[in-house]
């Protein structure tokens, strides 16, 4: 027998580490070849380890959340010598398989001493010993008592504590809740955070909110859902609202762009790719429709379908999570009366439609009730100043209510 380690490879673009997100094996398990082993995540994308021998896990290196550099071991397997020959330079190395160390057979813990009492014999204690046991959600009537007639006193309750005893909380409705729930931040959710926090800290953010009529697209939204040919998407709000991006963008330019802060470069792009902030099991993640200019209503419906279930699937590929010039986000039912979303960086704008409601309107000295939405938008104050993002934001408004102007070149 020999001993097979499996080493972090080098997964390309100059990818020096990556983090541990998620073990499939275990110590004791018996892998066969092309058995998934561990995911690892690096800046661009999830990679999913498979095992290129068959063998038994003897060890694993690495806890979830940890950064391992490439190179690194991080599988043990006890293989056959016929295993052993074809390991990859860089992901293996033999040597022997030392004795195996029969385990320590371990006594169990005794359980703690209770005591319980008739129903109606209340356990006796002193008011402090009374209040430090509410205080800790543990019932009296389990506790030893060693004092006179049974009387719990103070180095009873601690003994009790001491010795791990567990009971039932105290029945009451305003017992203190003591208990600490920890999870350590890591995989995609800590990606998000790391992102979240880099674009709050680099960029300083304009927030807009103004409310839209759309009163009229909704009625043609209906209309077109109802009437849509066979195969063709249900639409939402969204594919609208790529339609109108797609019209207006042109005309600030400078709304549809990058900016690498680092060296200073403004990258303005003439093609329009759209972001599309999409909650998944694993947190948020932003798939792209590429090239909205070159889609038509329904198209956009379709491609903003596709991508954001593929998100949700984890089937997203690198290239559909990557590349976006501005982006959406939205909240549908949920989405409250206004937000300030945070900017994709590095981007320099990003929209959020809110929830719609219907609300009394005054038009033409007229109370009259309308479909309402808000619209909230954050940009980069260090390219957009506040003039220019209204201007922006007041012609995507025009758009959005004069829905007909969407199809007009």
């Amino acid at each position: 027998m020999a001993l097979y380690i499996f080493r972090l490879p080098d997964v390309g673009e100059g990818v020096a580490e990556a983090e541990v997100v998620v073990w499939h094996v275990k110590v004791g398990d018996r892998l066969e070849e092309d058995q998934p082993m561990v995911d690892v995540m690096t800046d661009k994308a999830t990679v999913e380890m498979t095992s290129p021998v068959a063998g038994i896990v003897t060890a694993v290196h690495g806890e979830i959340g940890q950064m391992v550099p490439v190179g690194s071991a991080l599988i043990e397997l006890e293989v056959g010598e016929e295993g052993a020959a074809p390991a990859p330079a860089h992901a293996v190395e033999a040597k022997p398989v030392p004795a195996a160390v029969a385990p320590r057979a371990v006594a169990p813990a005794a359980a703690p001493a209770f005591t319980t009492r008739p129903v109606g014999d209340a356990p006796l204690a002193s008011p402090a010993t009374r209040r430090r046991a509410f205080e800790l959600g543990i019932a009296l009537q389990f506790v030893p008592g060693t004092g006179p007639a049974g009387r719990i006193t103070a180095e009873d309750l601690e003994a009790y504590i001491a010795r791990g005893a567990t009971a039932a909380p105290v029945s009451s409705a305003h017992a203190a809740r003591t208990g600490i729930t920890e999870t350590k931040i890591v995989g995609l959710r800590r990606k998000i955070a790391e992102k979240m926090q880099d674009a709050k800290r680099r960029i300083p953010h304009f927030a807009y909110i103004e409310e839209f009529d759309l009163t009229e697209l909704e009625a043609l939204r209906k209309d077109l859902n109802d009437n849509r040919p066979a195969g063709q998407p249900k639409l939402t709000l969204l594919p609208f609202l790529m339609r109108a991006l797609v019209r207006l963008l042109p005309k600030f330019p400078r709304v549809n762009a990058r900016f690498d802060d680092d060296a200073g470069i403004l990258r303005v792009y003439e093609g329009i790719h759209i972001g599309i902030a999409t909650q998944t099991p694993g947190g948020l993640m932003v798939p792209v429709v590429r090239h909205a200019e070159t889609l038509d209503l329904w198209e956009s419906g379709r491609e903003l379908s596709r991508v954001t279930a593929a998100a949700r699937a984890g089937s997203a590929t690198r290239e559909e999570l990557m590349g976006s010039t501005i982006t959406l986000t939205s909240l549908g039912a949920i989405g409250g009366i206004a937000a300030t979303p945070v900017i994709n960086h590095p981007e320099v704008a990003i929209i959020g439609p809110n929830k719609l409601q219907e609300r009394p309107m005054v038009i033409n000295g007229q109370i009259v009730i309308r479909t309402m939405m808000n619209v909230s938008s954050s940009f980069d104050h260090r390219i957009l100043d506040g003039y220019e993002a209204a201007q922006f934001i007041q012609g995507l408004k025009r758009l959005v209510e004069r829905p007909a102007l969407l199809f007009v070149d």
